[in-house]
């Protein structure tokens, strides 16, 4: 786990950065040079000063102003002199003089010493010497001595190779020892070897070497700020040769959900049970054993675990033999692993269940608790089919002889890509043929086909910092859509993909986003990069460049990125010059193209003029900015976008025509004049496109007679760009409800999905702020559109994939909304099944409708807890703890987030979910915004500072606040925890997002018309 200590300021250095600035000049003109003190300095090469240092450099400032203070002090005593009343001076009594004489002699000496030491230039990046290399300050060990590190990111004169680990953790006392030997080459001459630990009770420590008789006790500095330790060697330690650190320790397993962390469950008897499992990304393995736990340190590793008889053990690799080593304790000793990353390693320590079937030598295994077994089938098959796949696809077969999948009763991610050992939430691994949905189906094949393809991107190729995280997590949730669509065209998961892409550019739209490849150093910072940009604007911007340079190509560029640096660490250059090599460089330079997205953040928007048979397309960010003025300051952004678009006289062998567009503006010649034209076939692209009135007019007319015309993604990409447009003021709210007069003739899920998103951001909104006239005439523009596709929908599972989504989609809107005969009918469903004591079966597609319907009651709902507390099925608990947290009681609301957050009956893993839906109801939003203030010290405990359980807590809290006073209130609270809570991004993006729901406001008129 990540300690509360990492994100406390550093207590060995004086913080004088809050003192006023008493130098006439900017800081940055301020030159002197610092006197020496109890922090000890030493000369480090020019650009080494992170972040770390940016307190001592106030410390430094103070030194200089100390200066001018003197100064201005030799001026200030000329008040010694008297004058007589004729103007004459008198002389100055001896008082004056002596004070004089001892300020003259102090002023000269400074000057003295500036003069004569080498001077020192301090910026915002710290003390720059004239013609010599920065110097660094080193904080204190906790026992006082100099801390031999003073940067956040470990050095590179040691690197390890090998780690033989022995854990023997005790589930009684949640408590575990370990020890581990660690082999490790030098690279430069060093006395020290520094590595991570956190929270680990060091109790011994040596080191050996070849050339020694024996091992050499070594003494060890701990700096918890930054869960670094130092072994400081008896001799130095010479270049080229391996020596083995032992280190013993314990510790206690954590209550958190990172690190190894312990877990309660309830067996088929319903009695408490105990195991104990892994999360170690992004930065926790440090907290089970001391290792360079940086992505960049590769190395194999041999684990061995200790334990007592009736339990059991999984790792990442086979396990090779086990043997008893006291009376009841045994040891399971698993194979040496192939070269990976710390963040990789796993190990459970359970009484797990398993199926398995074979495939290509490999031993594929689905693990779950024995009493839900049976829901292990379809993932069994689903890992089998797609590990097949990805092996026919990279051709790289997969490199162990092995490959598990645990559903852990309690999990806070949805899935963790251990190599060999692949850790699952129970909801997004099992599946129940009868209370799983055709929704939940697909939920449970992607998170195995994205864990899945990171046994290549992410296991076998690693990025070397967590600045490309999208590296490994937007190639992989890339993969996984596109393998889905490959192996399981039934499914169809690119609409899903596609609503993932809207969601993401409202996001990456605000000011407060960032490049995908960012800069990051803080445990925070790291966090914070597991969010929507890494996964899914990584995702969508590698399906632009497959759909530009053609799939052969794109397949092509893959596996020489993977075949080029298996077991290696990567950066996204990398991958850039593994498509160059497969790509005309004449024609198409990639790495230049794609450096234009993964540098910048935000999108363009790409404005189409149309005149006779000319296009003009001109670029701009898109940016949904609260001061208009915005607009101008963005100029220096500019894309290579590679333009697809598709035309009223396009024939299937020529379109979609692509243009690549390199300036700020273009123009394209068609061959012949055309009725109308769309930008961005399918949403293929990463950018919002705007046209001109009559363009517009022509589509929504095309809308109105022939949608047909164009795609489903066509038409929901459509819907959503007019309402971005809307959001910036470049299109009106009429147009847009204009163009969504056609819906009385769609069919399809994708765009009605999305106009339904559309107008339930507007309906929320003002029904947040008390305004029930306008809310009314949204909902029954909803209505008017959507009405007889409601009356017409059969609480059934029947029909297609497709039918059965729509179906789902359509009736939770409307049963939700009040519209029609919806409620009705799901209420009577409920009262049927509650009748029946819970063993009627329900049609699983609206069975979180049914149950929303039935929680509105007292009975309903004491009915609907009591069934969630016995149900074995995670998918109908899923729909069960969702239909809870719609009540509008307002005493069961703060119960529900209560009891999650304690994660005995209602489990924690559950918090983000609850706060999410409880936030969407009118009394609801408020009392999830006063949860979080109030718990706000135990959530980041709990969940830690800048992970996404905080960023989407943060955000759904407060994403429907529209006033003034929640902006002042939301404002005020982050900034009053500290600075560092009040910079983080999702805060950011909070009080953007307020600002600019105020705003919108002024669009609530146009509703009326």
């Amino acid at each position: 786990m990540i300690e509360n200590s990492m994100f406390e300021e550093e207590p060995d250095v004086v913080d004088l950065a809050k003192e006023p600035c008493l130098h006439p000049l900017e800081p940055d003109e301020v030159e002197y040079e610092p006197r020496s003190s109890r922090l000890l300095v030493r000369g480090l090469g020019e650009n080494e000063m992170d972040e770390d240092e940016e307190d001592y450099e106030s410390s430094a400032k103070l030194l200089g102003m100390s200066f001018m203070n003197r100064s201005a002090g030799l001026r200030n005593n000329a008040s010694g002199y008297r004058q007589s009343s004729d103007g004459s001076c008198l002389v100055p009594s001896l008082r004056t003089m002596v004070v004089c004489a001892v300020v003259l002699l102090i002023a000269v000496s400074v000057i003295m010493v500036i003069y004569l030491l080498p001077k020192c230039t301090f910026t915002k990046e710290g003390c720059h010497k004239k013609n010599h290399t920065m110097e660094l300050i080193y904080p204190l060990a906790t026992n006082g001595k100099r801390f031999p590190w003073a940067k956040t990111r470990l050095p590179s004169n040691v690197v390890p190779l090998h780690y033989d680990l022995i854990l023997q953790p005790n589930l009684t006392t949640a408590k575990f020892s370990g020890s581990v030997q660690i082999t490790v080459n030098v690279i430069q001459v060093t006395w020290n070897i520094i590595l991570h630990s956190s929270g680990l009770n060091i109790t011994k420590a040596t080191l050996t070497s070849a050339g020694w008789n024996q091992a050499k006790p070594v003494e060890v500095l701990e700096y918890p700020v930054r869960d670094q330790i130092a072994v400081v060697a008896p001799d130095a330690l010479l270049v080229g040769q391996n020596y083995t650190l032992s280190i013993d320790y314990s510790s206690n397993l954590s209550d958190t959900y990172y690190g190894f962390y312990k877990v309660s469950y309830k067996d088929e008897h319903a009695n408490k049970r105990w195991l104990a499992a892994t999360q170690f990304e992004p930065l926790a393995a440090r907290s089970a054993f001391p290792c360079f736990d940086e992505p960049a340190f590769k190395a194999t590793f041999l684990i061995k675990i200790k334990r007592d008889e009736q339990h059991s053990t999984l790792s990442n690799m086979p396990k090779n033999v086990t043997i008893p080593v006291a009376a009841g304790i045994v040891q399971d000793e698993f194979s040496v692993s192939l070269k990976m990353s710390t963040y990789l390693v796993a190990f459970i320590v359970a009484n797990l269940k398993n199926i398995s079937k074979e495939t290509n030598r490999t031993l594929v295994s689905v693990y779950a608790v024995p009493q839900k077994l049976g829901q292990a089938e379809h993932a069994l098959d689903t890992a089998v089919t797609l590990l097949e796949f990805y092996q026919k696809y990279f051709h790289i077969e997969y490199p162990l002889q092995k490959l598990d999948l645990v559903a852990i009763p309690d999990f806070q991610a949805g899935a963790m890509e251990n190599w060999g050992l692949i850790t699952f939430r129970e909801t997004t691994l099992l599946y129940d043929d009868k209370t799983s949905s055709a929704m939940d189906k697909k939920l449970v094949t992607a998170v195995i086909a994205h864990e899945l393809a990171h046994q290549w991107f992410g296991n076998l190729v690693t990025m070397e910092w967590w600045n490309d995280l999208w590296l490994n997590e937007g190639f992989a949730t890339f993969m996984e859509y596109f393998a889905m669509e490959r192996t399981f065209p039934g499914l169809q998961t690119d609409e899903d993909f596609l609503k993932l892409r809207f969601k993401t550019m409202m996001k990456d739209s605000l000011n407060a986003s960032r490049p995908i490849s960012s800069a990051v150093q803080s445990s925070e910072q790291i966090e914070e990069m597991f969010d929507a940009l890494s996964y899914i604007k990584g995702a969508s911007l590698l399906l632009m460049l497959k759909k530009y340079i053609r799939h052969d190509s794109f397949q092509a560029g893959i596996e020489n990125y993977l075949h080029n640096h298996s077991y290696r660490s990567t950066q996204s250059d990398d991958l850039w010059d593994s498509m160059n090599e497969v790509t005309i460089l004449d024609i198409l330079n990639v790495k230049k193209l794609m450096k234009t997205w993964i540098l910048q953040k935000g999108f363009p928007l790409v404005t189409v003029k149309r005149k006779g048979k000319s296009l003009y397309v001109q670029q701009e960010r898109f940016l949904r900015s609260v001061e208009s003025e915005n607009w101008t300051s963005d100029a220096s952004y500019l894309w290579h976008i590679p333009l697809s678009y598709i035309t009223s006289n396009c024939s299937s062998f020529f379109c979609p025509y692509a243009y690549l567009l390199d300036q700020k503006s273009a123009t394209i010649e068609l061959q012949e004049e055309v009725k109308w034209v769309k930008f961005n076939v399918d949403m293929n692209g990463y950018y919002i496109v705007h046209y001109a009135e009559d363009d517009w007019n022509t589509l929504i007319n095309l809308l109105r007679t022939d949608p047909a015309a164009l795609s489903p993604k066509d038409r929901a990409h459509l819907i959503n760009n007019i309402f971005s447009l809307v959001g910036i003021g470049k299109v009106s709210l009429l147009k847009a409800f204009h163009l969504l007069d056609y819906l009385v003739k769609e069919n399809h899920t994708a765009p009605i999905s999305q106009a339904l998103f559309q107008l339930s951001l507007i309906y929320d909104l003002v029904e947040k702020r008390g305004m029930p006239n306008l809310s009314a005439v949204s909902k029954g523009k909803v209505e008017k559109l959507l009405g007889s596709k409601i009356d017409q929908q059969t609480w059934t599972d029947n029909g297609t994939l497709s039918e059965r989504e729509f179906r789902s989609t359509v009736l939770a809107f409307a049963c939700s909304h009040h519209l029609g005969n919806c409620s009705t009918t799901a209420t009577k469903l409920f009262n049927e099944w509650k009748a029946s004591n819970g063993t009627k079966s329900l049609p699983t597609d609206v069975m979180k409708t049914v149950f929303a319907a039935g929680a509105k009651t007292d009975d309903g709902w004491e009915f609907l807890l009591s069934m969630y507390t016995s149900s074995v099925s995670e998918a109908e608990k899923h729909k069960m703890l969702e239909a809870l947290a719609s009540t509008e009681d307002v005493r069961k609301l703060i119960w529900l987030m209560q009891t999650s957050l304690e994660g005995d009956l209602i489990r924690a893993q559950e918090l983000s979910h609850i706060i999410t839906t409880v936030s969407q109801s009118l009394p609801g939003h408020l009392l999830a915004w006063d949860f979080v203030k109030e718990n706000w010290e135990k959530l980041i405990r709990k969940f830690h500072l800048g992970s996404f359980a905080i960023q989407n807590i943060v955000t759904v809290s407060t994403f429907q606040f529209s006033t003034e006073a929640h902006l002042l209130e939301v404002k005020t609270f982050f900034e009053s925890k500290s600075e560092k809570i009040s910079q983080l991004r999702c805060v950011k993006e909070a009080i953007e997002t307020i600002q600019l729901n105020i705003k919108t406001q002024c669009l609530c008129v146009c509703v009326r018309h």
